[in-house]
């Protein structure tokens, strides 16, 4: 039953951005995209949208008590510390081959990401 309620879409130009950048973050380091590439897509749309409105790609995957705070210390901001320094990804955005989720997808189209999330708002 819909509520009503439909999160606004990252704009075109940051969606587009952040895919280019996983694309290549994830075959420079040897990690790979989840098996449910819907997974891949919501958050690569979360990293966009906070690159809209805050202007970096803060981790979608968190909560913040606040969020601009969180952009200027720079830690949750894609990729993230961890990712950086252990390859831990709390999204599942980037996965090492040993991960129970990994996919074999290093790419994914804008069209796919828009797919996928259309799916997901417009469900509940």
């Amino acid at each position: 039953m819909s509520n009503g309620y439909q999160p606004q879409q990252a704009s075109d130009k940051n969606l587009e951005a952040m895919r280019k950048f996983a694309e290549t973050y994830a075959k420079r380091t040897g990690t790979y995209f989840c098996v449910d590439l819907g997974t891949t897509a919501v958050v690569l749309e979360g990293l966009a949208k906070h690159k809209d409105d805050y202007g970096s790609p803060l981790c979608p995957c968190r909560h913040y008590d606040d969020k601009e705070a969180e952009v200027a210390a720079v830690y949750w901001n894609c990729p993230c510390v961890p990712m950086r320094e252990r390859k831990e990804c709390h999204c599942m955005l980037f996965l090492t081959p040993d991960n129970p989720f990994v996919g074999t997808a290093q790419e994914i189209s804008f069209d796919q990401i828009r797919a996928e999330t259309n799916r997901y708002s417009v469900s509940e």
